[in-house]
C-alpha cells in the first residue's frame, strides 16, 4: 500500500484573493456595462474652508520659497484581510486643502515653486484619481474608486469647485515631483508619515538627484511637519465655528447617553450600550467620533484610557465618559464628564468631584495670554495637592509634593492637564517643547483643561470609600484677546447641581418617549 501523499496543484497565492469574487471579463460585458447610463452628478459646491486655505497655503509657501512641498492624503489602512478602515485623510492634507470625509484616498497636494519674481511663492496643485464613472471600465472593476462600488464621487472638476485649487490627474504626479530636482534648483520636502509609497518615491527622486544624505532629508521633512503642526495652533474664524459645531454635537451625544443610562444598569456590557448611544449621534451629526469613546464605570474610571467598555454599569458607581464628535470637516471636540449613576452624588462623590472642579477652575484662571501650558498645569496640580493634603492622603507638605524632587501627588494624577485641540484630538503634536508646553498662550489657540483624580481599586494609600473612583472634568477653551473663553461649559453642564439637573431632565425625556 502506497504511503506517498497526493501532490497538490500549486497556484500563485497572489491570485487567491480573487477566488471569492468572480467578475465577468468578456469584451461584450465591458461594452454592456459602459452603455445605457444617464448622467450622475456628485452635487458639489465650494467648501466654506476654501476661503481660508488661501492664507494657510500662502504662509506655508513663504516659509519654503523655492522648495517643492508634498502633502499626501494617505491611503486606506487595512483592518483585516481585504477589509479597510473607513478612510480619513492625513491631518496636514486636510488642513491645507480643507477636505474632510472619505473621498480622496491616494490624493496628493503639491506646492510647486514659482519663479522668484512671482508674487506668490508656489502654485498649489491637487493630484487626484479622476472619476471612475460609467464611461470607464474601472466603474465596475475598481472597488476603491469605481462608482458601481462606492457611489458617485467628485472628480477633478468637482474637487476644483470644492477647494478652488488647480486639480490634475494623479498619473501626472511623478513627472512634476521629479521636475528640476537637483542641488541649486529645486529641493523636495514631504509629510513622510502620511503615505509610505509617496515618501519612497520622493526619497528615490532625491537620491537620484544627488540628495543622498538621509539624515539631512529626514531633518528637512521633520521641519516641514513641525511647521505645519505649529501653524494649526492658531485657529481662524472657520475653525472656531467648526469647533463650536463639534461641541454642540457632543452635547447631543451625552444627552443620548443619559437617556439610555437606566436601561444600561446591571446589563452585561452596559458600558457598550452607552458607547453605542454616543457613537450613533456622532455618525448622524458628524463624520464620526473624534477618538475612541471612553465609557468607564466604577473601578474602570481610574484607568485613563479605558476603551474596552465591556463592563457592567452599577447604580452605586460613578461613570466617567470621555468622548467627542468629529464634524464632517474633521474638527473634534474633547469633553469629559463624570456622573453619579444613581443621579445624585453621595457626600464622598460630591467632595471628590468638587475638588476636581476647583482644580479645573484654577487652571482656567491661570490660562491668560502670555502665560504657558505649564502655568495651567501647575495651577491644577497645586489645587489637587491641597485637596489631597487636606484629606490626609498626601503625607508630605503641598510644597514638597509640588517640588521637582517630590511629585507624590502625581500618584493620583500622573498625566497632563491640557493639550491643543482641532483636527486631531491631541493636535499639533509634532511641535517642539518650546513651541508647545513652553510657548506663550496666544489668542486663537484652542485647548483642553482636564484635571482628574484617579483612585484605583487596589490603592491601599487612600480610604476604602475612595477606591475604585475616577473623576475627570474636561472642557475646551478658546484663548481670546480678553482671556480664555469656555467653549463647552456654556453648552455642557459641569457643576454638581447642573449635572444632577441634567440627568433628571434626560431621564424625564427618556420616560416621555416610551
Amino acid at each position: 500500500m502506497s504511503t506517498e501523499q497526493p501532490k497538490m496543484k500549486k497556484t500563485d497565492i497572489s491570485n487567491r484573493v480573487n477566488n471569492r469574487s468572480l467578475r465577468p471579463e468578456s469584451s461584450s460585458f465591458a461594452k454592456f456595462m459602459t452603455e445605457g447610463w444617464g448622467p450622475e452628478d456628485p452635487h458639489v459646491h465650494p467648501n466654506e474652508s476654501s476661503k481660508y486655505i488661501v492664507k494657510r497655503l500662502h504662509d506655508l509657501g513663504e516659509h519654503y520659497r523655492g522648495e517643492r512641498l508634498v502633502i499626501p492624503a494617505g491611503q486606506h489602512k487595512v483592518r483585516n484581510n481585504d477589509c479597510d478602515y473607513p478612510f480619513r485623510p492625513d491631518t496636514t492634507f486636510s488642513y491645507y486643502t480643507g477636505l474632510g470625509e472619505d473621498y480622496e484616498a491616494g490624493a496628493v497636494l503639491v506646492l510647486d515653486p514659482n519663479d522668484e519674481s512671482d508674487q506668490e511663492s508656489h502654485t498649489p496643485i491637487l493630484f487626484l484619481h479622476p472619476r471612475a464613472d460609467h464611461n470607464t471600465t474601472d466603474f465596475y472593476r475598481s472597488a476603491a474608486y469605481g462608482e458601481y462600488w462606492v457611489g458617485a464621487r467628485p472628480g477633478l472638476d468637482e474637487f476644483h469647485t470644492m477647494t478652488g485649487l488647480d486639480t490634475r490627474d494623479i498619473s501626472e504626479l511623478d513627472a512634476l515631483l521629479a521636475k528640476d530636482v537637483q542641488p541649486g534648483q529645486v529641493t523636495l520636502r514631504v509629510i513622510k508619515e502620511a503615505d509610505p509609497d509617496i515618501t519612497k518615491k520622493v526619497d528615490e527622486i532625491r537620491s537620484a538627484a544627488g540628495f543622498t544624505d538621509v539624515t539631512a532629508n529626514d531633518d528637512a521633512d521633520n521641519d516641514f511637519h513641525e511647521f505645519a503642526a505649529v501653524a494649526r495652533m492658531l485657529k481662524d474664524e472657520y475653525e472656531v465655528r467648526e469647533m463650536r459645531k463639534a461641541i454642540l454635537a457632543t452635547r447631543h451625544g451625552f444627552d443620548n447617553i443619559l437617556r439610555h443610562l437606566d436601561s444600561s444598569i446591571d446589563q452585561p456590557r452596559g458600558e457598550r450600550i452607552l458607547e453605542g448611544a454616543f457613537n450613533a449621534v456622532s455618525r448622524i451629526e458628524g463624520n464620526d467620533v473624534g477618538y475612541g469613546t471612553i465609557i468607564a464605570s466604577g473601578p474602570d474610571a481610574p484607568t485613563l484610557h479605558w476603551m474596552r467598555n465591556t463592563h457592567t454599569v452599577r447604580r452605586q458607581d460613578m461613570l466617567l465618559i470621555d468622548a467627542g464628535v468629529e464634524t464632517q470637516s474633521l474638527y473634534t471636540a474633547d469633553i469629559t464628564r463624570t456622573f453619579p449613576v444613581s443621579g445624585t452624588f453621595t457626600e464622598t462623590q460630591k467632595m471628590l468631584y468638587q475638588a476636581v472642579f476647583d482644580a479645573q477652575q484654577a487652571g482656567f484662571e491661570a490660562a491668560q495670554p502670555g502665560r504657558t501650558y505649564s502655568d495651567i498645569h501647575n495651577a491644577c496640580m497645586r489645587s489637587l495637592a491641597e485637596s489631597l493634603h487636606k484629606w490626609g492622603i498626601l503625607k508630605v507638605s503641598v510644597e514638597e509634593a509640588l517640588s521637582p524632587e517630590g511629585q507624590q501627588h502625581r500618584r493620583w494624577h500622573a498625566c497632563g492637564v491640557a493639550h491643543h485641540l482641532g483636527l486631531d484630538v491631541h493636535d499639533c503634536a509634532q511641535a517642539r517643547y518650546e513651541e508647545y508646553q513652553g510657548a506663550q498662550l496666544t489668542p486663537g489657540m484652542i485647548f483642553t483643561i482636564e484635571p482628574g483624580l484617579y483612585f484605583r481599586e487596589n490603592d491601599l494609600m487612600v480610604p476604602e470609600e475612595f477606591r475604585g473612583i475616577g473623576i475627570r472634568i474636561e472642557d475646551d477653551v478658546l484663548m481670546t484677546e480678553n482671556g480664555p473663553e469656555w467653549l463647552s461649559k456654556s453648552v455642557i453642564p459641569s457643576t454638581i447641581e447642573e449635572v444632577e439637573a441634567w440627568m433628571r431632565e434626560q431621564k424625564e425625556l427618556s420616560s416621555d418617549r416610551r
